[in-house]
């Protein structure tokens, strides 16, 4: 890394992460736990906010004729469309901003009584402490929700990390390969995009990071789908990243 690195922005998922925590842990936790959480809170309102949400996307889904289940206007069957929705959601790893939000919160839940614990590559922690002790900005950028981002890094198998992140940008501020998602968080990291650095294992995700100015590593991890570089230089370790901050 040169000395030029001001900032650290990071993936979740086969980054700091095993997919398979994300695949097999936490979208099946959520999958069993959506109809019973959606009918029990629709009422209130940061649900029905991400419920009306939900049928934009999915409106906008059926004019792109997606063959989404269809949300039924009648009253009595309302839930039970949208929980089929949001199920076939999960089934294809969307990255619905309606339903990330639901996720998150029904994640929430399990973090907090104990029942799920995220995983992380060993090298994570210590770089994480490591770069904060040099002054470098650390942020994370996923499809996941801010809040389900924050919970994953407060509740690790090495303890609470929340205290080394300055900023979670999800898929409020863009996609996660729109070249413009990538200016948007410099800007709101107040940071130059030349002097943020951009870790991830999805090489399209790195053209639309490097396209906006921003320093590149791809991270290759055990579990990861085998990647092309397209000229992103990459790393098995956050041990192989130095430690120079601006």
């Amino acid at each position: 890394m040169t000395a030029s690195v001001r900032g650290i922005l990071l993936d979740i998922e086969g980054t700091t992460t095993p997919i398979a925590f994300v695949h097999h842990v936490l979208f099946q936790y959520a999958r069993s736990r959506i109809k019973e959480y959606v009918s029990e809170h629709c009422g209130f309102g940061e649900v029905l906010s991400d419920l009306a949400r939900l049928r934009q996307e999915h409106a906008a889904d059926v004019e792109r004729n997606s063959h989404s289940p269809m949300l039924s206007e009648n009253s009595d069957n309302e839930i039970d469309s949208i929980i089929a929705y949001l199920q076939w959601l999960i089934d294809r790893d969307s990255k619905s901003t309606a339903l990330k939000s639901l996720q998150g919160k029904i994640w929430r839940e399990g973090y907090l009584d104990g029942t799920l614990k995220a995983p992380l590559f060993k090298d994570v922690a210590p770089a994480l402490r490591r770069w904060s002790r040099c002054g470098l900005r650390i942020s994370i950028f996923s499809s996941g929700s801010s809040l389900a981002q924050r919970l994953l890094f407060a509740h690790t198998q090495a303890g609470d990390l929340t205290e080394y992140i300055d900023n979670y940008f999800d898929t409020t501020i863009g996609p996660k390969k729109a070249n413009e998602s990538y200016r948007r968080i410099a800007f709101a990291s107040r940071l130059p995009a030349t002097q943020i650095l951009f870790i991830s294992d999805i090489v399209p995700e790195l053209d639309a990071a490097r396209e906006a100015n921003m320093q590149t590593r791809l991270c290759v991890r055990p579990g990861n789908q085998p990647q092309p570089s397209m000229g992103h230089k990459s790393v098995q370790s956050f041990d192989e990243i130095g430690v120079l901050g601006g």
